[in-house]
């Protein structure tokens, strides 16, 4: 019985046996490692012969299992012959006196995530697939971790943000390395110079990474792919990090420093305890938000939906050195600052230094080719540097680029007549409600032409203006200024900004005279370093009419990149009178030029004599009134136009016959344009619409004939001659309206 069994479980087990091993043929058949399937990295280097030196430098970094099995990497690989290079500029024999972590470094930031041979390289992967010819950038396996600083003046454990202004714990800031591949380059429109301007001790050759050139693309590799380079690449320093290890930068940095703040993380502090044993707390260094970018942040614009934009692009620092920089401070962020620092301008104007420091960063990479067609993000300008005389130092970082420069940034905020006020707090007012209004882009832009009539604090408060920036009852700027009754501080401040494309106020230092539109279309008239208004004019004392312009002040101070700051000694008021008070008050005797118009304006009823308005001639709305010349109304008188004798032409002012009513309304409103201010500057001129429908509710228009100091207009009629403004009665300031008078009247279809 027992051989029986003995048998049957001999011929059990055979089966089993034999079974077992078809199924492990077929699983190997299925699952095995393809036959024709390339060694690992690893062991392609060791097949190569040429990499003895980087595979002893894995070995060190503990690598060998890593790039010895499954994976997905890209590694630029330096050839021994790189090594040997390598060693002699850092004085090293072998790799033996290479330390663990060197090689370490070397080993990570030669390794990046995902295989990528050529053909992808240059491209870009996206969050909807691969976007051709925009990517020159790799994150690498290399970041920093944990490193020594000081926090509120005591030595502390740091560890940099990976965002502008912020922290998530599971982005280790990896930093990433760039290369120059031809597709790339090709289609940004750089080439050889721009490469060899960082580089100019390695040939461009189309596919170089950092200073090295590739000798082998393309060696694929079971876990990978493999590219020969002929340099060792170390980990490369953050702008930040490069600041910071620079004298010669030292004042920027310090300006730098001002927007950092340290903030504990309970997770770095655990991972770093973990990690080292030791009970030290680590602080996050953060970088104000409001500044472009983060100098410490190796991620350039990322976002949940956009993990590899680094892929595109880094950031660009522009840096003064130090002599230039305190220069610049002294001369012109100080300037209005005695005695202070850059700390006390911090601390009462912060604003200040967040320009300042945003005209020299760019989110974007600024390469030397493009300097003239680079824009800042947050300033919208270009760089002022030449490339081959202003920068004294350049470098391609891990972040980034960086410029060394011998000159400063002079910012369209500081250099433009908006930064006369912005500097300076005498202003502050000013500058603000500048900003508050949106009027500063018509003065901030060093190719907008504009000058500013620069009323100071004191100045507006002593009027009813007053704005006080530490008012806690209110949360909003608006709140925070209080103003007098009928006033409007945004008129106030568009009447002293004078649009200058056409060279307007240039001879007013010099003494000359003229009359200039204002931002809202007003007009102001300026004679003799004197500056009237439509407000200073409705003063009674003549001493008043006008505001003085401080010509010492305004030559040496005033003089801005895109126009002057003209410095006035009293308040530039508006009027708040009626059109038809200004008419009327030079029309009351009989000898006044606008007395027979005047005086059938009275008659009308277009006017009311309790409240001066003239219908249709609502406030807020610009206008040109023509008065004819008394001469000019008795011929209308005797052409019928208007109401009196047609023998004589002796007006009648206030007739009761609705039909003569009408002659005179209709007058009236033919002879004003709507919408429009005019001037003899020789600026406007053509078809004009006035008050006046015709008998079939159809507008009606006039022509501008302009040039400076003569204008003519041509009626729908087209008279003969024309209507001539008189120059010596005209160009008087109303509400938002300058009236001219003529010297014949205008005539029109009914």
């Amino acid at each position: 019985m027992d051989k029986i069994f003995k048998k049957r479980l001999i011929v059990i087990l055979t089966l089993i046996v034999a079974f077992a091993s078809c199924r492990k043929k077929e699983f190997d058949a299925y699952y095995g490692r393809p036959d024709g399937l390339a060694d690992p990295i690893y062991q392609q280097l060791q097949a190569r012969g040429n990499f003895t030196t980087l595979l002893a430098c894995i070995d060190k970094a503990q690598y060998k299992e890593i790039l010895s099995t499954a994976g997905f990497w890209t590694l630029f690989a330096p050839n021994d012959d790189a090594f040997k290079v390598y060693f002699q500029e850092k004085g090293l024999n072998s790799i033996d006196q290479l330390a663990d972590s060197t090689a370490t470094n070397i080993i990570r930031y030669a390794l990046s995530y995902d295989a990528n041979k050529t053909d992808h390289l240059g491209d870009y992967l996206s969050a909807t697939g691969w976007k051709p010819n925009l990517g020159f950038r790799r994150r690498t396996t290399y970041y920093d971790f944990v490193y020594d600083g000081t926090v509120n003046g005591k030595k502390a454990k740091v560890i940099s943000s990976n965002g502008n202004g912020t922290y998530v714990y599971t982005n280790f800031n990896n930093k990433y390395i760039t290369y120059f591949i031809s597709n790339a380059m090709s289609a940004a429109a750089l080439g050889a110079t721009d490469y060899n301007y960082f580089f100019p001790n390695t040939a461009y050759s189309g596919f170089n990474v950092v200073n090295a050139s590739v000798k082998n693309k393309d060696i694929v590799a079971e876990n990978g792919v493999i590219h020969e380079v002929d340099h060792v690449i170390e980990p490369m320093k953050t702008l930040d990090q490069y600041v910071a290890s620079k004298a010669e930068y030292t004042e920027f940095k310090k300006l730098l420093d001002l927007f950092v703040t340290y903030s504990p993380s309970n997770e770095a502090t655990h991972r770093y305890q973990v990690l080292s044993g030791k009970a030290d707390s680590v602080y996050v260094k953060y970088y104000n938000a409001l500044l472009g970018f983060s100098p410490n942040n190796e991620s350039f614009t990322e976002d949940a939906g956009a993990a590899n934009n680094s892929q595109t692009g880094a950031y660009t620092l522009f840096v003064p050195r130090n002599e230039e920089l305190l220069a610049y401070e002294r001369d012109v962020l100080l300037k209005y600052y005695p005695g202070k620092t850059m700390k006390d301008l911090f601390i009462s104007n912060q604003q200040v230094l967040i320009d300042f420091l945003n005209a020299h960063m760019y989110k974007s990479m600024v390469w030397p080719s493009k300097f003239s067609n680079a824009t800042a993000a947050l300033t919208g300008e270009v760089p002022q540097f030449n490339p081959g005389s202003d920068v004294i130092d350049k470098k391609l970082l891990s972040n980034g680029l960086f410029y060394g420069v011998s000159k400063v940034q002079n910012a369209d905020v500081f250099s433009t007549v908006f930064g006369k006020a912005y500097l300076n707090p005498a202003y502050l007012t000013t500058s603000t409600f500048l900003n508050e209004y949106g009027l500063y882009t018509s003065v901030k832009n060093s190719k907008i032409k504009a000058n500013l009539i620069m009323m100071s604090d004191a100045t507006l408060t002593a009027n009813g203006y007053y704005y006080n920036p530490n008012y806690l009852a209110s949360s909003t700027i608006t709140g925070r200024l209080t103003i007098p009754a009928n006033g409007d501080f945004k008129r106030v401040l568009q009447q002293a900004i004078i649009p200058a494309s056409h060279g307007e106020m240039s001879n007013l230092l010099s003494g000359g005279a003229g009359i200039v539109e204002t931002l809202n279309g007003e007009y102001i008239k300026y004679d003799n370093l004197k500056i009237y208004s439509s407000g200073t004019l409705d003063s009674t004392d003549v001493t008043k009419q006008y505001v003085s312009v401080n010509s010492a002040l305004s030559s040496t101070d005033g003089k801005a990149s895109n126009g002057y700051a003209f410095f006035v000694n009293k308040f530039l008021s508006f009027t708040t009178k009626q059109v038809s008070q200004h008419i009327i008050a030079k029309g009351t005797l009989s000898t006044d030029p606008f007395y027979s118009f005047s005086m059938y304006l009275k008659g009308s009823s277009l006017y009311n004599a309790t409240t001066f308005e003239i219908n249709g001639v609502p406030l807020g709305v610009n206008y040109t009134v023509f008065v004819p010349n008394n001469a000019a109304i008795v011929q209308a008188v005797k052409d019928g136009v208007l109401p009196g004798d047609l023998v004589t032409g002796a007006p009648t002012y206030a007739p009761t016959n609705v039909n003569d009513i009408a002659k005179i309304n209709r007058f009236i409103q033919y002879h004003i344009i709507s919408g429009n201010t005019i001037v003899p500057d020789g600026l406007k001129a053509g078809l004009y619409k006035t008050l006046y429908k015709d008998s079939n509710g159809n507008d009606t228009y006039v022509t501008i004939t302009n040039s400076l100091n003569s204008m003519q207009v041509k009626d729908m009629k087209n008279s003969s001659p024309l209507a001539n403004v008189v120059i010596s009665n005209s160009n008087v300031l109303s509400n938002r309206t300058v009236i001219h008078q003529l010297d014949r009247y205008l005539k029109f279809d009914y």
